[in-house]
C-alpha cells in the first residue's frame, strides 16, 4: 500500500467561539474610535496603535482567555508546554474595498487573529509561502492544475464567525484581499513563550 507522508508541516490552529459575544461587540465598539493610523497597503485599511494587554481591561479579559489556547499551539511549535504572554494587541479596520498587503510579524513566535465582525467570503485571511522559499525554481502552474497541500503557493483560511480565533507561526507570510463586503474588525496579536532552552543555552522573554 503506497502511503504519502507530510513532512515537517505548519501547524495553524482555529478556535471558534474563543471570545465571548459580549466582549467581541465590547472591543469593536471601544476600539471603533481608536482607528486612526493609516496602513500603506490601502487607503482604506486603518488600526489602532499597537498596546499592551494590561492598556485596556477588555484587553485584559480576552489575553486571559486567549492564553491557554497559546499554551496549547506552543507545545506543538517546540514540544513543550512553556508559559506564554501576548506581547502587544491592536484592532485592524479595513473598509469596502480594503487590503491588507503580504507580510509577517517580527519580534515574535505566534501571532494570531482574532474576527471581531462577520468577514465577507472574498476578503477571509490568505496565507502563503514565503517568496524565495526552497521550492523549484520553475514549477507546474496552469489552468488545469488542480492546486493541493504540496503544490499550492496559498491556502485561504475557513470563514469565521466573530469571535472566532487563529493562531499561527509569526514567520508565516498572510496578507488580506480587497474587502467588498461591509467593514471588516479584527483584533491582531503577538506571543512570546516564557523561554527557550538549547542544550545548555537558554534565553527568557519579558512580556
Amino acid at each position: 500500500m503506497d502511503e504519502v507522508i507530510g513532512l515537517f508541516p505548519t501547524p495553524f490552529m482555529r478556535v471558534p467561539g474563543a471570545l465571548p459575544s459580549a466582549l467581541v461587540q465590547g472591543l469593536a465598539q471601544h476600539f471603533g474610535a481608536m482607528a486612526i493610523r493609516e496602513n500603506n497597503s490601502s487607503a482604506n485599511l486603518s488600526h489602532t496603535a499597537v498596546l499592551k494587554p494590561g492598556d485596556s481591561p477588555l484587553f485584559i479579559e480576552a489575553a486571559a482567555l486567549i492564553t491557554p489556547k497559546l499554551v496549547d499551539f506552543g507545545a506543538l511549535l517546540f514540544g513543550e508546554r512553556l508559559g506564554w504572554s501576548v506581547k502587544e494587541m491592536w484592532v485592524n479596520f479595513l473598509d469596502t474595498g480594503g487590503r491588507q498587503a503580504m507580510h509577517n510579524h517580527a519580534n515574535s513566535f505566534v501571532s494570531g487573529v482574532v474576527y471581531l465582525t462577520p468577514t465577507h467570503p472574498d476578503s477571509r485571511t490568505v496565507f502563503m509561502k514565503s517568496p524565495g522559499g526552497h521550492d523549484f525554481a520553475f514549477k507546474n502552474d496552469h489552468a488545469g492544475v488542480t492546486p493541493g497541500p504540496y503544490s499550492a503557493d496559498k491556502w485561504i483560511s475557513p470563514a469565521p464567525e466573530p469571535g472566532d480565533l487563529v493562531l499561527f507561526p509569526s514567520y508565516l507570510m498572510h496578507a488580506v484581499p480587497p474587502n467588498p463586503g461591509e467593514r471588516r474588525i479584527t483584533m491582531a496579536l503577538n506571543a512570546i513563550p516564557s523561554r527557550l532552552e538549547s542544550w545548555g543555552y537558554g534565553i527568557s522573554f519579558a512580556g
